[in-house]
């Protein structure tokens, strides 16, 4: 049976020669991963390069005194850009990637991947730019952490994770995990939050019932 052309789902690729192409696909390997399965932590070594084909990966980093932030998420069409720098500088993680639905995903090679970093300008600069674009995205994580104001961050989350939803599900220890802050402050939020009738905040779940509130504070972070 021939096997899957995946590299259609990442167009850039279609860029390399055809026989670097058969290379990709004679020496990748397609894995699927259940919800909830720890793709990768502290003190490991990357031993693949990851291109997701469907499903989210949640990349986050917990300090010693156990608390979280999320750094990014991995969507269908995009890669890993941890597991990216942690390939080319042989280091170990210093984070752990979370599957937050089913993911099926393409792993190159360690081999493989330094091979054609090496011969193929083609594949590099698909590799770098989705690199560089990451990076560039967490400065502005950075920068809101260190710089915006709770309340406006807080409002962009809420707004960002119910898209067209009224309703969100996740606990205030989650949303606080989002913004790299601690429940506490999370919860006195959501509960001025409700008091003002913005929202509604149950065990668990958070619904939106003044959209138009919470996007006039989220432009005035």
């Amino acid at each position: 049976m021939r096997k899957e052309d995946w590299t259609k789902a990442f167009p850039p690729l279609q860029q390399l020669p055809p026989e670097t192409v058969e290379r990709l696909r004679a020496g990748s390997l397609l894995v699927e991963l259940p919800e909830g399965s720890r793709i990768f932590g502290p003190g490991q070594a990357p031993e693949s390069f990851l291109l997701l084909l469907a499903g989210t990966i949640r990349v986050q980093q917990t300090s010693e005194s156990g608390r979280e932030i999320v750094l990014y998420r991995v969507h269908a069409g995009e890669s890993c850009a941890l597991t990216t720098a942690c390939l080319m500088g042989y280091e170990e993680y210093q984070a752990e990637g979370i599957a937050e639905t089913k993911v099926r995903a393409v792993a190159i090679p360690r081999l493989l991947f330094d091979d054609l970093i090496a011969t193929s300008r083609a594949f590099r600069q698909f590799v770098f730019t989705a690199f560089s674009r990451r990076v560039t995205n967490l400065f502005r994580v950075i920068e809101e952490v260190a710089f915006e104001r709770i309340d406006a961050r807080l409002a962009q989350k809420l707004l960002a994770l119910a898209g067209n939803n009224a309703q969100i599900v996740a606990t205030h220890q989650e949303l606080a995990n989002e913004l790299g802050s601690v429940r506490e402050v999370i919860s006195r939020q959501l509960n001025e939050f409700a008091r003002r009738g913005w929202i509604k905040s149950l065990r668990g779940t958070v619904e939106i019932t003044e959209k138009a509130a919470l996007s006039r504070l989220a432009q005035h972070s």
